[in-house]
């Protein structure tokens, strides 16, 4: 590292219903019905061109409501301690956080989202589309993941989020 530092500037916000962290889905996987929006700032909508024809898309934004770093963390669902960057917990260095969410429709420069798990005002650092043929990889392990027992993590993945108690509004 040459001390030089790296800046971001959000393109846009996030807009979902989830604004308590206990209340949100872990994971798009079990935020079905979690609805929200992308708000892109004016002076990037151009950039949103073509978008409309995936079904998904990735959300890459700031952790900005997240603690403290920490290198140790006890992952959801999990009581063993485990390196953060195996985990994809928001306390990490660089507080990144990353989503594929699924593209339901765009109004100009808002987009329209399912399966949202960020929180209410998340400030958004850019959008990739997701690809079948570039990202949908067969695994042979998933890591500790694979000691979740799947029928608990969909019970328990939505924590607290009971749904329908709010609107995402940009």
């Amino acid at each position: 590292m040459n001390g030089v530092g790296i800046t971001f500037n959000p393109i846009g916000v996030i807009h979902s219903e989830h604004v308590v962290a206990r209340k949100t889905p872990i994971q798009p996987a079990y935020a079905k019905g979690c609805k929200g929006e992308v708000e892109i700032f004016p002076e990037f909508a151009e950039g949103l061109r073509d978008l409309d024809g995936f079904s998904h898309i990735y959300l890459l934004f700031h952790f900005n409501q997240a603690g403290p770093m920490q290198l140790i963390v006890k992952p959801f669902l999990q009581d063993i301690e485990r390196g953060v960057f195996s985990t994809r917990a928001p306390c990490r260095p660089n507080g990144i956080g990353l989503s594929i969410v699924e593209l339901i429709g765009r109004e100009g420069n808002v987009l329209l989202l399912d399966r949202v798990d960020i929180l209410d005002g998340t400030p958004l650092l850019d959008i990739k589309p997701y690809s079948a043929k570039f990202d949908c990889l067969e695994t042979s392990s998933n890591g500790w993941q694979d000691e979740v027992n799947e029928d608990t993590a969909q019970r328990l993945g939505r924590r607290e989020y009971k749904g329908g108690q709010g609107s995402a509004s940009a």
